[in-house]
């Protein structure tokens, strides 16, 4: 029961006190906004023009993604994989599951996708750098590719299109490494990436959070391991066919989705 008692001068000035308190809490962000803003895309831009140098990049990562089902039950798949790229345009990456192993060759004339478990192989021709692959899978093919943004030219460009607003967090670990903590938001999507502190900025995790759908799914991509400047071995990128595989039309390349085909009934990502 709230009391009708008159609060006394004590408490008053209490009162007065805490509300000064939190007058300077809620002007601290403001005040830090674009300090905060500068240092976030500074990081950004460093982790950018460090990438873009190297020309060859051997990675392994861990890659989690969030479906929501009618129910708004939120279920979390998981996968890992490996990555070779050699700019401008080829790039061999593997990734498994419990529904999936993947494999996809660019051996800069033709793109290969083999599923191991159906032994069976999608192909089509693709002459163009890693960039304009990336864009053809996601406006063409409708593969959404994520984390693509990291590997690109210019990720700068990529990701920084549409942000609305940027945060510098301070440090955070990620396997044991001292990292910049970034936050971004953008219109539909809010978004954080650890960035590995020192002479060598590379990404080491990012999660992308959906701010359209309920229960907001995310989509988190963990770097393991990171190499720049390897030598790939020769005939990294091309594609020999396994004994008895079958070739598929360029449908198939819906298998390079993260989630199962039989996904719980409406349920979406």
């Amino acid at each position: 029961m709230l009391s009708s008692k008159k609060p006394t001068k004590g408490a008053r000035v209490i009162f007065a006190a805490c509300l000064l308190c939190l007058g300077l809490l809620c002007s601290v962000p403001a005040a830090l906004a674009q300090p905060q803003e500068d240092a976030a895309k500074s990081i950004l831009q460093a982790m950018s023009d460090y990438m873009s140098k190297l020309k060859t990049i051997e990675l392994t990562f861990d890659s989690s993604i969030e479906i929501i089902t009618p129910q708004l039950e939120k279920i979390q798949f998981n996968s890992s994989g490996e990555l070779l790229l050699s700019r401008p345009n080829r790039l061999w990456a593997h990734r498994v599951s419990g529904h999936a192993d993947v494999t996809m060759f660019v051996d800069g004339k033709t793109v290969t996708v083999y599923g191991k478990r159906a032994n069976g192989y999608a192909q089509f021709a693709f002459g163009g750098t890693l960039d304009q692959l990336i864009a053809s899978l996601r406006a063409g093919r409708g593969v959404a590719l994520p984390g693509a943004d990291l590997l690109v030219a210019d990720p700068y460009a990529a990701l920084a299109a549409g942000v609305l607003e940027a945060k510098y967090l301070g440090t955070g670990i990620v396997d044991g490494v001292s990292c910049e903590h970034l936050a971004f938001r953008n219109f539909d999507t809010d978004w954080q990436l650890w960035v590995q502190a020192g002479d060598q900025p590379i990404p080491r995790k990012l999660v992308i959070t959906s701010k359209t759908m309920n229960c907001a799914p995310q989509h988190t991509i963990h770097v393991k391991s990171f190499k720049g400047g390897v030598k790939p071995k020769a005939g990294a990128f091309t594609f020999v066919p396994p004994a008895g595989a079958t070739q598929l039309e360029p449908e198939a390349l819906i298998e390079l989705d993260e989630l199962p085909n039989q996904r719980p009934q409406g349920a979406k990502k």
